[in-house]
């Protein structure tokens, strides 16, 4: 029945939308009628591959393995499982697929772990293949409401039989059981694998590509651990060209993405290439944004007339992000982000609430001490899990302006509907870039090996202004803190009646210097205000600035910190 209902979808994928499969044109990815597709998509992480640094447990457990070991100690098996089967089926659901291609999505990348969809060799008997359902029902949904929304599907083995590199939190790597590259038997499942997913959905045209081995980074005749070194990767070149072969004999129809060694990005000896219908992914994390980052894809894409597609990227400002996408499709390549969901996550398009409780099982898990009762566990871990659900998510409309609207305009936008008079919170500025929005000093990671904090609070939005909680007794939650000198915020308001206002700052300090003024179309409207010493970081007081002159309708106010060294909370307009 299940296979009847699949081929019903396809024929229906074909007919509603006269669009066939994505494939290879010279260096474009096009779709069944020829036309140039940009892909746009966001990755899954975390739903089938846990990561630690995802539910904060990367510390004293990154790799999923470990994290199951951690939640089984204090709950048991049985109610691990029932655990996880929560967390898997909240995690996505067709609504939240409905929410990314509202805001602009057209694709999806799905992080697979191969032990959803068969055993590890470790529980095999001589050598057999067996299959699980759960791994292939799980896609089955997955595809049929990206269908539902003409969005492409790209399928991403992100945990390989065994662990295909050092980095093990990615794969879930175990290194007391051999690797991928250790292993005939892991090459062996991998290889299956990819002929039963290519068996179940080569008539699928809403499944975008086959991305074979996500991240691989191993040394095989290098020293580098990451095979960043590595001359030639003949293992890896040797297995790709393998599951291509395993593919095409089933499915002449998808589009094959290979990936280098050393987190995707080390190609060596990976060239030529062997098949009519690839493209080449690249991953770009923690680099300045300028054609010199991925002059050596570009190449690639010239001297092997190869489509390049960025197939991860992110956990970085919104700066970063809206330069790194005006970048790629500036230049003709798609691009997929990371990840949708995380606990506590401020640099992605949704945010997981922590529940109350969680800080107790995580010091317990990282320190030891007295150990949280089981049912006491339970409870908060099934939080975790409903927590997970599109309607109990932070959505992060600034993160998602960012990568969509600021990628084609710096106009810059009201981030809630301001009314004058009245009261704005400082942390409530303009959606837009830098430089237009706000003027902040420190606004996004370029470097590698020296993490940046561009948000230095943490919390609220991912922009370059640093925001933390307040305390205030008047307040949204939030204040704007390490103010530097020359800095600003942009508002833009709506003025019912023009006049004078007179406008109190509220604002807390521990040393003189903080002083501030208000602009309108790029002309000082108020004097210059000093702001005494309040008594301290939690102390808040009020200062007036007399007499600004503002006109009927729309005003972009701008709030110009000439000395800094202060927090704000908000500006009250009264006439």
């Amino acid at each position: 029945m299940k296979s009847i209902f699949l081929v019903c979808l396809s024929v229906l994928s074909f007919s509603s939308f006269s669009q066939s499969f994505l494939h290879r044109d010279g260096q474009n990815i096009v779709d069944g009628n020829g036309k140039n597709i940009v892909l746009r998509g966001l990755g899954l992480g975390g739903w089938m591959v846990q990561e630690g640094y995802m539910i904060q447990t990367g510390a004293f457990a990154g790799s999923q393995y470990k994290i199951k070991q951690k939640i089984t100690d204090l709950i048991g098996a049985k109610d691990t499982e029932e655990f996880y089967k929560a967390y898997k089926s909240n995690g996505i659901t067709k609504r939240d697929i409905d929410s990314l291609a509202a805001w602009g999505f057209n694709s999806i990348r799905l992080p697979m772990h191969y032990n959803l969809y068969t055993p590890a060799i470790e529980t095999e008997k001589d050598g057999e293949v067996t299959w699980l359902e759960e791994g292939f029902k799980m896609t089955d949904d997955l595809v049929k409401w990206c269908a539902a929304n003409k969005m492409y599907l790209i399928l991403d083995l992100h945990a390989a039989p065994g662990g295909q590199g050092k980095d093990a939190a990615i794969s879930d790597y175990d290194d007391s059981k051999p690797s991928l590259w250790e292993s005939t038997a892991n090459q062996d499942k991998m290889v299956a694998l990819w002929e039963k997913l290519a068996q179940r959905y080569k008539d699928n045209p809403w499944i975008g590509g086959y991305d074979i081995i996500n991240e691989p980074n191993w040394n095989f005749t290098g020293t580098n651990q990451n095979g960043c070194d590595e001359t030639s990767n003949a293992p890896l070149r040797a297995l790709q060209l393998r599951i291509t072969k395993a593919i095409r004999a089933i499915d002449p129809n998808h589009l094959v993405i290979i990936e280098g060694n050393c987190w995707g990005n080390n190609y060596n000896g990976i060239f030529p290439l062997w098949d009519e219908n690839m493209a080449l992914s690249f991953h770009k994390y923690w680099n300045t944004n300028d054609t010199a980052s991925i002059q050596t894809m570009l190449n690639y894409r010239t001297q092997y007339n190869v489509p390049i597609w960025l197939g991860e990227s992110g956990e970085n400002s919104n700066v970063w992000f809206e330069e790194a996408i005006s970048l790629m499709e500036s230049n003709n390549i798609g691009w997929a982000f990371w990840p949708m969901k995380k606990i506590e996550n401020l640099a992605g398009v949704t945010s997981v609430t922590k529940p109350a409780g969680y800080d107790q099982l995580l010091e317990y898990w990282k320190n030891g001490g007295t150990k949280p009762s089981a049912s006491f566990s339970k409870k908060v871990l099934m939080q975790v899990a409903e927590n997970y659900k599109m309607e109990h998510l932070t959505i992060r409309y600034d993160v998602i302006d960012a990568m969509f609207r600021q990628v084609q305009d710096n106009n810059t936008k009201m981030y809630k509907k301001q009314q004058l008079p009245g009261r704005i919170f400082a942390t409530e500025f303009d959606l837009g870039q830098n430089g237009f929005a706000y003027s902040d000093n420190d606004v996004a990671n370029y470097d590698g090996t020296k993490f940046t904090q561009w948000n230095k609070g943490g919390k609220m939005r991912n922009d370059g202004v640093d925001i933390e909680a307040c305390t205030d007794k008047t307040t949204n939650g939030f204040q704007v803190s390490f103010i530097e000198d020359k800095e600003w915020l942009q508002f833009t308001t709506e003025v019912k009646k023009e006049g004078s206002y007179d406008v109190e700052v509220r604002y807390s300090n521990e040393k003189a210097g903080g002083k501030l003024y208000l602009e309108l179309d790029n002309v000082k409207i108020s004097e210059t205000i000093e702001l005494p010493v309040s008594g301290g970081f939690g102390v808040w007081k009020t200062v007036t600035l007399k007499n600004v002159n503002l006109k009927q309708g729309i005003n972009k106010i701008r709030v110009h910190f000439e000395g800094g060294n202060f927090n704000l909370n908000y500006l009250e307009f009264k006439k």
